[in-house]
């Protein structure tokens, strides 16, 4: 699959809001249960992946509907068997840190940040700037404190890529006094 339609494909789904409804059902007035409904979209999308396993499209709308579900540990498989079946789509590596992060997982987060930093294909640069720049920021932020040599270089790149981040210009005065 061309990954500039499957990215194309993941910014249209991304644009949908897509909710995980849930009720509050009181089994006794002491007791609430709480049950989640099916989510059609995500439950329709993997009858679609169960038939097509490797239909990567299918697999970036289910990750994109979990993560719009805040459901951070499904979004984070899907986005891995995506990087499994692409593991040149540095966008895959981006989702996956975001979905981590989300999560409050920061070790894997940085795994992934670092991934998809090292996957960004040259002729990606240009339309991933605003991305590469978060994530060295984050990285940055990350190592202030272990390393702050790795910090200093990472916000270096970070504000490289987007001049205007006010958090990475702070950030990096405060590496840099």
């Amino acid at each position: 699959m061309n990954s500039k339609n499957l990215f194309l494909g993941l910014l249209i789904a991304g644009g949908a809001s897509l909710m995980n409804a849930q009720t509050t059902q009181p089994q006794s007035e002491s007791s609430p249960v709480v049950t989640k409904q099916a989510n059609p979209i995500i439950e329709g999308l993997k009858k679609q992946i169960e038939a097509n396993p490797k239909d990567t499209e299918a697999l970036a709308k289910l990750a994109t509907a979990y993560q719009d579900a805040s459901d951070w540990t499904n979004a984070v498989d899907t986005w891995k068997k995506i990087s499994v079946l692409l593991p040149d789509w540095s966008p895959s590596y981006y989702s996956q840190a975001y979905a981590y992060q989300s999560a409050k997982d920061d070790a894997n987060a940085k795994l992934a940040y670092e991934k998809y930093i090292a996957t960004v294909k040259p002729e990606e640069i240009e339309q991933s700037k605003k991305n590469l720049a978060y994530a060295y920021f984050y990285l940055a932020f990350a190592e202030q404190k272990s390393n702050p040599t790795k910090a200093k270089e990472h916000i270096a790149k970070s504000i490289e890529y987007d001049p205007t981040n006010q958090d990475a210009i702070k950030l990096n005065q405060t590496l840099n006094s």
